[in-house]
């Protein structure tokens, strides 16, 4: 199985981004958070992220008889590489697209129905722009992007801090036919 099959499955693609952050977590715990998922199920898809090594298991304690694990997530096994982008046909990165939006939708989705959403103070938002970049400015432009993230994924759980997803999608607009 490709990265990206194993990958951009809809409950394996919201397994990893539970663990996003620099997160630990049981199965238990991630029952808890993933609480709409049957356990079987969840439990079937953990065992094949870790078998790929894209989560790995950093603790181990005996419960009640048997084995709990805590597992991490391997933050360079969770993405598909370039080689495999470059072999994936159309149809292919098409459903992959398909697969990620339809987890950020289903992402807000359970954001808008866990309580009083407060867009403003929950600091949500949803933005287009359009930007026109030589091919060096865009480089640029992603290296300044890199700087500003880095210093920040290093962030552990705190007093005051609250885990958030930031999702980036960077498409080229189309262009014109030539005539």
């Amino acid at each position: 199985m490709t990265s990206s099959e194993i990958l951009l499955h809809p409950v394996r693609l919201r397994i990893v981004q539970a663990f996003l952050g620099d997160r630990a977590l049981t199965t238990t715990q991630l029952a808890a958070e993933l609480d709409d998922v049957p356990a079987g199920s969840l439990y079937r898809h953990v065992a094949l992220l870790a078998d790929a090594g894209i989560l790995r298991v950093a603790a181990e304690r005996r419960v009640r008889g048997s084995i709990e694990r805590t597992y991490i997530l391997a933050q360079a096994a969770a993405s598909i590489g370039p080689a495999e982008l470059a072999t994936m046909t159309p149809e292919q990165h098409s459903r992959a697209f398909l697969a990620f939006t339809a987890g950020l939708l289903a992402d807000f989705d359970r954001y808008l129905a866990a309580g009083t959403p407060d867009l403003v103070r929950d600091g949500v938002g949803y933005h287009v722009n359009a930007m026109w970049l030589t091919d060096a400015e865009f480089l640029e432009f992603a290296r300044d992007l890199t700087t500003v993230f880095l210093p920040r994924l290093a962030n552990g759980p705190a007093e005051g801090r609250k885990r958030r997803v930031i999702a980036n999608v960077i498409l080229p607009a189309p262009e014109k036919p030539a005539g």
